[in-house]
């Protein structure tokens, strides 16, 4: 593909992530933010909207060329509202010989001189949603919690895939300043009319283990039909809150508990109801998930005082999403089967920040039934998800890419550890790492953390370490070695003799430093 030259002031098209691609201009960053690490790419300020964003140029295309091609396949409300507002700032520009005048600081009609705004940088923690609100919505209130401007770029109104415009398929994966602000939601159905077997695409594996993912590639929020079932959810930790978010987002009618109920307030406030009990949820529901910490945690859930025992009938489904042992896995299967309810194991692959954005990948495992009964929750919480058979395979599958997660963790640290011990720059020794077959934005986000001292948990170091011993402990059982997972055990453990337990999995860095 030819290289596109573009310059300060040119339309484009500039395509963020999974969704479609949006009117903008090329124009100048502010002094004080930086360029992405290692990416050719430009500073677009997007009509219709106060958003800008760094967008590669594989992801541009100039706007003049592509425009009817676009605003063919592309009938949103919103989307026609910014094209209008390219052609006014064309009409603008014609009006005054070509030259375009920048009105920020300027007076205005009656000469009062007009605050300038700050640029609204796409985040995903940015809670400003006006710029894009459609009039013919219902006014918010101010207890109504609105999107993040990055999921609300999945929400700008086209009614179909865009096929017809080709893009780079690299997609968004080894940095993490385009990380931050382009992924939101997951693949989502085009046309939430079609039957599930036309909206779904069932991928056979030849480990029997099936897939379910949006049968289109156009990541539009609020296309998912939710489910018509009454969903109850347990535990609002790191992963659970992000996910009960993307339900009720989706549509979804929740109930939340948690065993600190002021956890509870912000989701009532967007509208999920409160349950009293695991037991009193699991009664209200038709479907109830569960995401607590370790096995003695989802085995208290369910079998402690007003358990989610207690409240099991016939036709009950529980979902336990919790990253735990097989052992415990199939305990809480026969326990919930015994009283006529249907089990599911669905424990995610993902973090904090890939749960809020609805990108996490789910392993389940157990009633093939109940499985095809959550596929608008899994929608609205992941990217994919994968049936992987019998009740047990997905917590050993979950395990096992947790012990691999946690070793690699280990290993970037002792990396750059040593390169300080011998001399070398931890800066770069990230950037050639960063250049090389390893490359990710989890090897780039865990490293700049490190490198900053941050080390606020998005996926908890005493979570990995759990995970880390639990996967050990399944090699025994099947008289397997796991060396590489042994010794990362350890220094995760020395981790948490130095209280890191509370802090990211990057934390254990610090265990080789003190």
């Amino acid at each position: 593909m030819a290289t596109v030259h573009l310059r300060i002031g040119d339309l484009v098209w500039g395509k963020l992530g999974r969704y479609p691609p949006w009117p903008g201009k090329v124009v100048s960053p502010p002094k004080d933010l930086k360029k992405p690490r290692g990416k050719k790419c430009h500073f677009v300020k997007f009509f219709g909207t106060e958003d800008h964003a760094w967008i590669k140029v594989e992801q541009l295309k100039p706007y003049h060329p592509h425009k009817e091609e676009m605003i063919k396949i592309n009938k949103g409300k919103r989307f026609q509202q910014a094209v209008d507002a390219v052609e006014d700032f064309l009409k603008k520009k014609e009006k005054q010989g070509g030259k375009e005048q920048s009105s920020e600081g300027k007076g205005d009609s009656k000469g009062k001189k007009t605050p300038t705004k700050p640029l609204k940088i796409l985040e995903e923690d940015d809670e400003d949603l006006s710029a894009l609100k459609d009039p013919s919505e219902k006014d918010l209130t101010d207890s109504d919690p609105e999107p993040s401007s990055v999921e609300r770029l999945g929400a700008l109104g086209t009614t179909g895939p865009v096929s017809g415009f080709k893009w780079e398929s690299s997609p968004v994966q080894d940095d993490p300043h385009f990380h931050h602000f382009l992924l939101s939601q997951t693949e989502k159905p085009a046309s939430s009319m079609e039957p599930i077997s036309k909206r779904l695409k069932i991928v056979e594996e030849d480990t029997r283990s099936t897939s379910i993912q949006a049968a289109d590639s156009t990541a539009i929020n609020g296309s998912i039909t939710p489910t018509d079932k009454r969903i109850g959810f347990l535990g609002l930790g790191l992963m659970g809150s992000g996910i009960v978010s993307n339900l009720l987002k989706m549509g979804h009618v929740v109930t939340v508990w948690n065993r600190t109920v002021e956890k509870c307030d912000l989701f009532i406030q967007e509208g999920a109801r409160l349950g009293r009990t695991p037991a009193e949820v699991v009664s209200m529901c038709d479907i109830t998930f569960s995401c607590v910490s370790d096995p003695k945690a989802a085995r208290d859930l369910v079998l402690g005082p007003s358990g989610v025992l207690q409240g099991i009938r016939p036709g009950k489904c529980y979902v336990e999403m919790s990253t735990v042992d097989p052992e415990t896995i199939t305990e809480l299967s026969q326990v919930i089967s015994s009283r006529g309810g249907r089990f599911l194991e669905a424990p995610v692959a993902g973090s904090q920040q890939v749960s809020n954005e609805g990108m996490l990948v789910i392993l389940a495992a157990g009633d093939r039934t109940v499985y095809e009964d959550c596929s608008s929750c899994f929608q609205a919480m992941g990217k994919t998800s994968f049936f992987l058979g019998e009740v047990g395979n997905a917590a050993r599958m979950m395990l096992i890419l947790n012990m691999v997660q946690g070793s690699f963790m280990a290993t970037i640290a002792e990396g750059l550890t040593l390169a300080q011990a011998t001399g070398q720059s931890q800066h770069t020794f990230l950037d050639i790492l960063s250049q090389g077959q390893m490359a990710s934005t989890f090897v780039d986000q865990k490293c700049q953390n490190i490198l900053q001292g941050n080390f606020k948990p998005d996926y908890y170091l005493k979570h990995i370490q759990k995970d880390l011993r639990l996967a050990i402990s399944m090699g025994d059982t099947a008289n397997h070695p796991t060396p590489m997972a042994a010794a990362a055990n350890e220094v995760y453990k020395r981790a948490k003799a130095l209280d890191q337990s509370d802090n990211d999995m990057s934390a254990v860095y610090r265990a080789y430093i003190h």
